[in-house]
This record gives C-alpha cells, structure tokens and sequence, in this order.
C-alpha cells in the first residue's frame, strides 16, 4: 500500500527537479551591442573677428557758463544811466556801458589834479633855473668846489617828485573818472541786476551778475573703464586735436544737439566716487537754432580713441560678465577671460587672447562644461544659406569657418 502511494510521488519530485535543473541550466543569450554615438548638444557661434574701432563714450552733467562774474563798484555814486539791455537775460558786448554813476565829483577831481601837475611844472622849471644860475655864480668865484645845497640838487630832486606825485593824481582822478562807466571786458549775458537807476552805489556794492556767453562748459563723470576709452587731456589743456563731443538737450520740448570738445580736466579724482571729470567746451551756445542754456541738464557723447583687436560680439555671447565660451578645432568647449570695453542691449566690445576666426558660442554656455564636444551652429546671417544645421558628425571650427 506504501509502495503505490511513495512511487507516483517520487516519480513526481523527480519531474519537477529535472525541470528545475533545465531552467537553470539554460544559457543566457548575450545582448547584443550597437555602435551608437551619442547626440551633441547644438550651439550656435559666431567667428571671433579683431578690429580697430573707436569708442565713444556716453556721460551726463549740467551746462554751466566758462566765466561768471559779480560787477563790483569801485567808485561811490548815484545811479544816473542804465542801458535797456541792463535786465535779467540781457546781451551786452565786450566794453560795452552798462551804467553810468554820477560822475560830476569825480570830473572836479581830474581838474584840481591838472592844476597840482601844472603848479609842479612850474616849480620844477623855477627850480632848474635856479640851479642852473647856482652854477654860474660858483664858476665865477673862481672855485671848483662846491657842496650840492648850494647848487640847489636836492631842491631840484624835490621838484621833480612833487611833479611825478602831481601826475600819479591826476592818473587816479582820471581812472576814478573812468570808472565811473560801468563795463565788461568780454560779450556776456546778464544773469542777475542788483541795483536800477536812481539808486546810490557805495564802493564795493554789487551792481549786477554776468557771465561771459561765447563759450559754456560741462563737467562729465567718467568712471575707470570709460576714461580708458577717450584720449583725456590729463596734464593740462588738451594739444593738438581734441576729442569731439556731441552734446544733446531739450530746450522748450524739443530735442537739439550742439557740437565741442573735450578741453581739459579736473585737477583730481573725487576721492568718494573715484570718478575722473573731464570738461567739454562749447563756443556760441546761442547762435545755433537752440540756445545751449547754462543750468540745461543735457547728455555727452565724447569721441573715443582708437584701438586695435577689439573682438565686436552679441551681447548674448558675454558670460558670467567677465568670460566667454569657443570652441577649439575639435569643436571642443574651452572659456577664456576678456576684458569689457563696453557694452549695450545688442552688443559687446571685448579685448580676448584669441585668434581671428575662432568660433565663440552665443547659447548654453552653462550647459557645455569644458572639454566637452559640441556641434556649432553658424547664423544664417553669417553663413549665408538658409540652412544652418549641419549635419552629424559635424565638421572641425577650422573647417565650419572655411565654409
């Protein structure tokens, strides 16, 4: 009974260890390996191309006059001329009178000094003569001695002072005479007046302000890295040619520009802002169709100097401020450090120790760590053909470049 119940069984197990035993036995089929490379990252480049540009310079400051000065009286007086153009805003030329101040007092003065000059010509005549007869008589003792008393020098060398003390008077009474015209030795403008006809000017009272209207000026903040731009004149007045500024403002709404130059600079560097200031002249700020108003908030254009192997990039190419991605002739991704001349919402001028014709990227600077192969990407603008993809493997920079 055993027997038939331990035989199907054994019969059994054996089975199932005998499939077990082909299962495990059974070879693995190796997986089969393709050749496959695996997909660049695209990018696109532009050629790296040195030049030798110029580039001018953008800074900010207030129009204010060359010269502005107070007209200070010299003499005392009543006010008994004013000329029409005495006013606020008014225009007067070189030596022009602006006022006159009663001058009878001082017309009196020049007389009385005429009379002292000619009293003291005439004792200077009489003492001459005197001398002279001194002399004669001395002669005729028959002595060759005599002492210069007797022979009336120093009374001479007397009259002699006294005429040129006479004359240094009359020279005085006539300059105060003068001034009493009151005048200004350049064309002008006046800004302010003090003092109207009628009115009693003490010596040393302020008549009026004025300033000179041939020429104004503007001081212009420049930092470390645009002041490397421009030709500065740092050592006295700029020589020989000066750099062109182009100045624009609005005047009653409306936008006008003006034509100077840059003429000079401050005799330091502001020690708080650590910026230079240069000084942009303009001549005949109201001869133009705008007047160029001292006080007028305007921007400046200064002319930049020129310098070589400037690299002239998309802004876009300009990576973490100070550096940019190329690659090399294996297309493989290497950064370099540049130095920003300057830069805009388009564009970027860099100095860069590369040579001309490599390929610098535009795009995913971050996402191309260096010594990775990438596959360039040339605008169509720059290549010149519709279809800027290229195809895979991608050729060399060197070769893309002489595509």
């Amino acid at each position: 009974m055993l027997k038939k119940i331990y035989l199907p069984l054994a019969i059994f197990v054996a089975g199932i260890a005998v499939v077990v035993l082909l299962v495990v036995s059974k070879p693995t089929p190796a997986p089969k390996t393709e050749n496959v490379e695996p997909a660049l990252v695209k990018v696109s480049v532009i050629p790296a191309i040195k030049e030798t540009v110029s580039l001018s310079v953008k800074s900010q400051g207030i129009v204010q006059p060359r010269r502005e000065i107070d007209l200070i009286a010299e003499v005392a007086g009543r006010v008994v001329s004013v000329e029409p153009f005495f006013v606020g805003g008014g225009f007067f030329a070189a030596e022009q009178v602006l006022i006159k101040i009663d001058d009878r007092d001082y017309k009196t003065a020049v007389l009385m000094a005429k009379a002292r000059v000619a009293e003291a010509e005439y004792r200077l005549a009489e003492e001459q003569g005197m001398s002279r007869q001194a002399k004669r008589e001395w002669r005729d003792l028959g002595n060759q001695n005599a002492n210069d008393l007797f022979l009336r020098k120093p009374q001479l060398v007397a009259a002699n002072a006294n005429l040129e003390s006479a004359k240094g008077e009359l020279a005085k009474a006539e300059l105060n005479l003068e001034r009493t015209q009151i005048r200004v030795p350049f064309d002008g403008r006046i800004k302010e007046t003090f003092v109207d006809l009628g009115e009693f000017a003490g010596i040393g009272a302020s008549l009026a302000r004025v300033y000179d209207s041939t020429l104004v000026e503007i001081r212009l903040p420049l930092t470390e890295q645009q002041a490397a731009l421009v030709d500065l004149p740092l050592v006295g007045a700029a020589q020989g040619k000066q750099p062109k500024v182009t100045v624009r403002g609005v005047v009653a709404g409306k936008h006008y520009q003006w034509q100077g130059v840059l003429a000079r600079t401050d005799a330091f560097v502001d020690d708080r802002s650590r910026m230079y200031y240069a000084v942009a002249e303009v001549a005949n700020p109201f001869e133009s169709g705008a007047p160029l108003l001292p006080g007028l908030f305007v921007e400046a254009e200064i002319e930049g100097r020129e310098i070589e192997n400037v690299l002239e990039l998309p802004r876009e190419a300009l990576f973490e401020r100070d550096s940019i991605v190329y690659l090399d002739e294996d297309n493989k991704v290497s950064r370099a450090k540049v130095q920003v001349l300057r830069k805009d919402k388009d564009l970027v001028w860099l100095t860069a120790e590369l040579s001309d014709d490599t390929l610098v990227a535009l795009e995913k600077q971050s996402f191309t760590p260096e010594g990775s192969k990438v596959e360039p990407l040339i605008p169509t603008a720059l290549a010149g053909s519709a279809n800027t993809q290229l195809t895979t493997p991608p050729p060399t920079a060197a070769a893309l470049v002489r595509e």
